[in-house]
């Protein structure tokens, strides 16, 4: 039986940028551009109507910017992984995006194997992110990072969140650790609530400051 195909909903003001990228997409087999919206409202609302495994993102957009929108879906409870698309000038906007909630982040002259290879990324758990923006999140006080130690985590959390930080998925690490996914699940949910951490970019940002969660 065929895998699912990677839905995917394409959020951006220039119809230019959106046709484009859609011609890339559609000729993936494993991709499907399921709609299309202008703004970040329309984005939201369409993301909840159609339900995208991944939503490519612009942060300027007239009216309700990327990042807003980013909010908003995670205030909904959506499922959908978003992958910003910016332009070099536009890094500074990068470190914002990731703190409400993006799971990383493309270049709009991107190239199309590594745009779709970006989406399948994101789509399997990973978090994308290049060095020099890694950089710029951890020397922020981002919650839980400040103190120079966090609670102490079990042997198995230990293990869990090391994984997060080389990007796996929780199947993925239940797969190396020999878990069931949901167990990985409790695990990350308990290693978030230690270290009053937001979500799993976060965690990975720990994980590399501390250089590990003893």
């Amino acid at each position: 039986m065929a895998e699912e195909r990677i839905r995917v909903l394409l959020v951006d003001d220039h119809q230019v940028v959106r046709r484009g990228l859609r011609t890339f997409l559609e000729v993936q087999d494993d991709i499907e551009v399921v709609g299309e919206a202008a703004d970040g409202a329309e984005g939201v609302e369409r993301a909840v109507e159609l339900e995208p495994h991944v939503v490519l993102m612009d942060v300027k957009m007239p009216g309700m910017d990327g990042i807003e929108a980013l909010r908003r879906l995670r205030d909904m409870g959506s499922r959908a992984k978003v992958l910003i698309v910016t332009s070099f000038t536009e890094q500074r906007t990068v470190v914002p995006a990731l703190r409400a909630g993006a799971s990383g982040y493309v270049y709009k002259d991107v190239d199309p194997d590594a745009l779709a290879g970006a989406i399948r990324s994101v789509h399997a758990g990973h978090v994308l992110l290049q060095q020099e923006v890694a950089g710029a999140l951890l020397s922020q006080d981002a919650p839980g990072g400040g103190s120079g130690r966090g609670p102490s985590l079990t042997e198995r959390e230990r293990e869990v969140l090391g994984l997060i930080a080389d990007g796996r998925s929780n199947r993925e690490i239940a797969r190396a650790l020999v878990l069931s996914e949901k167990t990985v699940k409790t695990h990350v949910s308990n290693i978030l609530m230690k270290l009053d951490l937001a979500d799993r970019t976060q965690a990975a940002l720990w994980a590399v400051r501390h250089g590990d969660a003893g």
